[in-house]
């Protein structure tokens, strides 16, 4: 497999309108916004499947693997950025802990990352002000760049608050905030999801974190998890051709049917009756 390396703190970079992708399968050590100029298709991301369509903003992590199926001859926008970016932004501190609240939540993206519509609509014309600053390039041209992506980090980081416990944001504790983290990364591990390994990797008692959990979340710890693990049962269930017991193996139900009792009180559905929905809603 192919992978890309970076260089400089960002990098922008646009396609010629394209009906396949040039690189193939791939992966890369830095971060990257993919942005939906033209087209249609699918984007797989760690062997899961998304739509795309103009409009859509992906966000990519370092070691993800993907490619583009494209349907109609596409056209992308890329930023690219890694860790060498946040020690030469000049913005203010406030915005370089949004960027890093993107970093730790990024691996609980699942397809597009812009939730909110008016925000879809703003990310839109940003982007064509950002291209324009960069074809021309103008004077002050990186100057003025640097503020459009500065404000592309808002926009993102406000789209992802949504999926965070409702009390928390960008401000909130930080070693809650990476007990989230860490949930995320091993929400397939249930040894490493136990209250006693979790307690004892972050140095609180374990009778005393399910209370500390809740006091900065606003959720139970054992409700958080149930709750993360079966969203990505269903991202498994709609983006991935992988077998209902497949899938309740990997995320450490005993059996399928274990999975299903957990997955219709979560969602009214049995997992083949949800999988079953969506791609009947799809076709209509």
């Amino acid at each position: 497999m192919k992978t890309d390396n970076l260089y400089e703190p960002y990098e922008l970079a646009i396609t010629d309108m394209i009906d396949e992708c040039p690189r193939g399968i791939h992966t890369h050590t830095f971060f990257e916004f993919v942005y939906v100029m033209k087209g249609s298709g699918f984007q797989n991301i760690n062997g899961d499947r998304f739509d795309y369509k103009p409009g859509h903003l992906f966000l990519l992590a370092p070691q993800d693997h993907h490619t583009f199926e494209i349907k109609a001859i596409s056209q992308f926008f890329f930023i690219r950025f890694n860790a060498a970016y946040l020690k030469t932004n000049t913005a203010t501190k406030d915005l370089i802990n949004r960027l890093e609240m993107i970093l730790r939540n990024v691996s609980k993206q699942s397809g597009c990352i812009l939730k909110r519509e008016d925000d879809k609509h703003i990310i839109q014309s940003l982007m064509h002000f950002i291209i324009n600053e960069h074809e021309r390039k103008d004077l002050f041209h990186k100057e003025v760049i640097d503020q459009y992506i500065n404000t592309l980090l808002v926009i993102v980081s406000r789209n992802i608050s949504l999926t965070l416990p409702e009390k928390m944001d960008e401000n909130s504790d930080s070693k809650a905030l990476d007990i989230l983290n860490y949930i995320q990364r091993n929400i397939s591990d249930p040894d490493k999801l136990k209250a006693e390994h979790i307690g004892n990797t972050f140095g609180i008692a374990e009778a005393y974190l399910g209370r500390y959990f809740k006091h900065h979340t606003g959720v139970g710890f054992q409700d958080y998890i149930m709750d993360y693990k079966l969203k990505q049962v269903e991202n498994k269930l709609l983006h991935s051709t992988m077998r209902i017991s497949e899938i309740a193996y990997e995320f450490g139900f005993t059996d399928k049917s274990h999975l299903s009792k957990a997955f219709k009180k979560h969602t009214g559905n049995n997992p083949t009756e949800f999988r079953k929905n969506y791609v009947n809603t799809t076709k209509a």
